[in-house]
């Protein structure tokens, strides 16, 4: 038979992943006096999307600049004392998980450099498909860079422009690069704001009082009140200075392609995205997901806390009771378990523990939002077996995961992804599981179909943008 995905060990701050990571969150305020408090409440909502490090710049109306960046969470990079030094109406923040460039302090975003009289600050979310192309070029004609991170090549794309004006070095630098971007400018007193032409990645844009926000989630407007106004169209970018908001020349159209993963996982529940409620369409796919795989049980319950509303869709239809009988550790880091703790059933312990008498003698549907390495899945399954399960099904709320993402997520190689190269039943046993059934790929389409198009590459393996670096792509992400 083929190799199945194992347990891998090593570097215990960054092993392999069995979910994927987040990308990165991003956030800027335009004409707050409190621009650094807003930008540190925004962060906290968008902790999600990243762990390893946050930071904030700040710009004052003398346009002199501040700026903390820290590895760790937003919590412990920022303190009362921090925030009280960041002082300007202009903030741009950033979370990162990294997807290219090493997990290191002098990689954390925002990137803040002094470009003629004014600082550059930089926040980025997504991944450029060209970064590699582009950097050997700007090498060769002398350019230095400072960090390894794909993002820096857009600082200098705009610092060699030849174009007269600045609206013109951002217009001219954006259209050389390839690949997804949601991406946060601050220069001087002015905050550009703009996705890439294909809508990789999400951004909004919202106002509190006179103040302009944008963040990757509508849940970062709301824990600083912020009224949502719409999302950054894809390929717009917009141009705002005190408080006003005006429309540049779009980048050339794409067809749009928004990550359908953001819906399936990355984004919170609370949020809309891609016009959407997160909660609604995960609670579509459980329900598409009951009549495409019904199972003989006694309940149902989430592989939490992604999977939450995916299994209460899938109780809905089924008629099975929905039961809280997974329990997980919320303060277990990614830096917890040493090396040498090799025991793949020691890690999940770890973090998740079943309720015994909810699991015991029963007929138990797991529903999972997605299956990657499968790992965990085989460690939880031998969780729910001691605890006394009769019967274990398990359900995935999104298709087989078949393919890397190069646009801004941190995924195991091809042959690391336990559905690419096997089958369902393959995969079953496996995992030790009496049944699994996967979401079709039609099924999901079906159930967000009027907010599409989506890009479903890790699934399908049709990849929207080019893979100019392919090389450097296929490598590991996040390296």
């Amino acid at each position: 038979m083929r190799k199945l995905p194992t347990d891998v060990t090593g570097d215990a701050t960054r092993e392999p992943p069995d979910k994927l990571r987040e990308e990165c969150g991003i956030v800027a305020v335009s004409g707050s006096g409190a621009a650094a408090e807003l930008s540190f409440l925004a962060l906290y909502a968008l902790q999600h999307r990243g762990q390893e490090s946050a930071g904030i710049v700040t710009v004052d109306d003398e346009g002199a600049s501040r700026v903390h960046k820290g590895m760790g969470l937003v919590a412990d990079v920022f303190t009362d004392q921090v925030l009280g030094r960041l002082e300007g109406s202009i903030s741009i923040g950033h979370v990162r998980y990294s997807t290219a460039g090493d997990s290191s302090l002098r990689n954390a975003q925002p990137l803040l450099v002094q470009y003629e009289d004014n600082p550059l600050a930089l926040a980025h979310n997504g991944n450029l498909t060209n970064a590699n192309q582009l950097r050997r070029s700007l090498a060769r004609d002398g350019t230095i860079f400072q960090t390894d991170s794909d993002s820096e090549v857009i600082v200098h794309l705009i610092a060699r422009s030849r174009r007269r004006d600045l609206d013109g070095k951002i217009d001219d630098a954006l259209s050389q690069v390839v690949g997804a971007f949601s991406l946060l400018l601050c220069i001087g007193d002015t905050i550009y704001a703009t996705r890439d032409a294909r809508g990789f990645r999400p951004l909004v844009m919202g106002r509190l009082g006179e103040a302009v926000v944008f963040a990757s989630e509508t849940c970062a407007l709301d824990i600083i009140g912020a009224a949502y106004v719409r999302d950054v169209a894809p390929g717009e970018v917009l141009k705002i200075r005190a408080g006003h908001v005006e429309s540049m020349r779009p980048l050339p159209p794409e067809t749009p392609s928004a990550c359908l993963f953001e819906l399936v996982y990355f984004a919170r529940p609370d949020s809309r995205v891609w016009g959407c409620s997160v909660d609604e369409a995960r609670r579509a796919f459980g329900r598409q997901l009951a009549r495409e795989h019904p199972a003989e049980a006694d309940c149902v319950f989430a592989v939490p806390d992604s999977s939450n509303s995916a299994a209460l869709g899938y109780s809905e239809v089924s008629g099975l009771p929905f039961e809280l009988a997974l329990i997980r550790n919320h303060y277990v880091g990614r830096t917890f378990i040493h090396p040498t703790q090799t025991g793949r059933d020691f890690k999940v312990r770890v973090k998740y523990n079943p309720v015994r008498e909810l699991v015991d003698g029963k007929r138990i549907v797991v529903v999972d939002d997605s299956l990657v390495r499968g790992t965990t899945s085989c460690g939880l399954v031998t969780l729910l077996r001691d605890a006394g399960a009769a019967e274990v099904h398990f359900r995935v709320a999104s298709p087989p995961v078949r393919s890397p993402c190069y646009y801004g997520i941190d995924m195991p190689t091809r042959e690391e992804l336990i559905g690419s190269s096997h089958s369902v039943e393959e995969i079953r046993r496996h995992l030790g599981v009496d049944s699994l059934g996967y979401l079709s790929m039609e099924g999901m389409r079906d159930a967000v179909g009027d907010h599409g198009p989506f890009c479903d590459a890790c699934w399908t393996g049709n990849y929207a943008a080019p893979l100019v670096d392919i090389e450097r792509l296929k490598a590991p992400q996040g390296t």
